[in-house]
């Protein structure tokens, strides 16, 4: 590749680079519009609401997972850890410890500061 070539992808690099970046940011945009709207806050409190009385409802039949993950990462049990679903709302504190493929069968289920929850799903901020 000459110097032309060169200098041409580190232009097309850079118009790439900027193009996603006000791609995420316009969309960012939208999606805080979006979330800050009334309805759509009332509507997340209801659901919020559901997966908690949800958790507590499946309390006595879930809590052995609980338990099981928690002495799992106090003994540092990577087998049991590598088997537990990877679904998680990071955000929200929230951790499925449920056995991975559970989510035909049952929620994700797991514990959080306020108390047991229940949901569906994960979320982008899953990491």
């Amino acid at each position: 590749m000459n110097g032309d070539g060169i200098e041409e992808a580190r232009i097309r690099a850079a118009v790439a680079g900027y193009a996603r970046r006000r791609a995420w940011a316009e969309a960012e945009a939208v999606l805080t519009e979006v979330l800050a709207d009334p309805e759509v806050r009332r509507i997340g409190g209801l659901i919020d609401v559901e997966e908690h009385r949800s958790g507590m409802e499946l309390r006595d039949e879930f809590q052995v997972f609980q338990d099981r993950y928690a002495l799992a990462v106090r003994g540092g049990d990577v087998a049991l850890l590598a088997g537990v679903c990877a679904g998680k709302h990071g955000r929200w504190g929230r951790i499925c410890v449920l056995s991975a493929g559970h989510e035909d069968r049952a929620p994700h289920w797991g514990t959080t500061v306020e108390g047991p929850v229940a949901w569906i799903g994960s979320a982008p901020d899953d990491d």
